[in-house]
């Protein structure tokens, strides 16, 4: 898709008051192409987003309104970010109503393939099932062509993000045991959000590591999908998610055996083939990458280690869990989606130390 003329497109955020809300404000505002003309927050409806981020002060943006006073008759593009399971009736209707909206989903609501597996997932049946086969998984890397095609956009989770882009080549490549995968990840408290929760307070949350979803986290559900589907076959994993005393960051290390006879230098090959002129996904050999150094920004590092057992590999994979992870990925699909440089916004170096 391109815009009709040079003019910028016009710009809605639903759900703006959150953390991913606010990270997409923060990336629009600088971006050479886009207008914010709507942030939605009903229950902030009235007030400016610099009341709850006073950061936001200087650059002068409308005040919060209801969702149900945006007129989309003349958005260009509008980002959901509302819970999961409130999106879906929402989106199915803005879809239908506006031919030409654009709609980058940030919750879990459409990345499920299987409606079934939703149900399963969240409790609940899908409520705009028929709309799911017109969703693609915003993965950038992995589904460029099919994102510059598409209307509706499923952001990908913050975690399946760190977990699918070093393992997804190397599962096509059938260079792994599909057997025995385990992903060891730590996530930023913002990875839970805004709303006020007693164990995401500073002192439940300093000094600690608190594991959680261990019987099965809902991110295992699109990342068994997408690994599937590169491997070809059915895939299983284990994962431990948890949460670690920082605002943002993440870092999943990816325990894997090979298959006889490849070796480090194979992996590293199959990745730097695949990354190569990617511009937000770095391969290192031998470093050990951090979440700290990428704060604020849209890239994924990616360190590849042999591990001191023959035939087995250890892969560091590390993002900003509110940019690369969310909100950066939801612009770096709409740049593809409307023919923009694919870095329009997201080039911010990381904030160090």
């Amino acid at each position: 898709m391109t815009p009709e003329t040079k003019k910028k497109i016009r710009a809605a955020i639903l759900g703006a008051s959150g953390y991913t809300g606010a990270e997409l404000g923060r990336l629009l505002s600088a971006h050479p192409d886009v207008s914010i003309v709507a942030m939605s927050a009903d229950s902030n409806a009235g007030h400016p987003i610099s009341s709850l981020y006073p950061h936001f002060t200087s650059l002068h943006l409308s005040d919060f309104v209801k969702l149900d006073a945006i007129d989309f008759s003349d958005m260009d593009v509008a980002f959901c970010c509302l819970p999961h399971g409130t999106s879906q009736e929402i989106i199915a209707k803005l879809y239908t109503a506006h031919q030409k909206l654009v709609i980058i989903d940030l919750s879990a609501d459409f990345r499920l393939h299987d409606p079934v597996a939703y149900a399963q997932w969240y409790g609940h049946p899908h409520r705009a099932a028929a709309l799911q086969k017109n969703a693609v998984y915003g993965l950038t890397e992995i589904y460029r062509d099919a994102i510059r095609k598409a209307r509706l956009i499923a952001n990908p989770g913050c975690y399946p993000t760190t977990i699918l882009l070093p393992l997804i080549p190397l599962l096509e490549a059938g260079v792994i045991d599909q057997a025995g995968i385990i992903a060891d990840s730590k996530s930023g408290i913002t990875g839970a959000g805004r709303s006020a929760k007693v164990e995401n307070l500073f002192a439940e949350v300093n000094e600690d590591v608190r594991p959680y979803g261990l019987t099965g986290h809902r991110h295992v559900a699109e990342i068994e999908q997408e690994l599937s589907l590169a491997a070809q076959e059915n895939i299983q994993i284990t994962f431990t998610p948890q949460v670690v005393p920082i605002n943002r960051g993440m870092i999943s290390n990816l325990y894997l055996k090979l298959k006889s006879p490849n070796t480090l230098d194979t992996v590293i090959n199959i990745l730097n083939k695949k990354y190569n002129n990617e511009q937000f996904v770095n391969i290192f050999s031998e470093r050990i990458c951090t979440p700290r150094k990428l704060l604020g920004t849209n890239y994924c590092d990616i360190s590849v280690f042999a591990d001191r057992v023959p035939g087995r590999i250890t892969i560091l994979s590390c993002i900003d869990n509110l940019t690369k992870g969310a909100s950066g990925q939801a612009i770096q699909n709409m740049n593809v989606m409307f023919g923009f440089e694919e870095s329009a916004g997201l080039k911010q170096v990381g904030i160090f130390p």
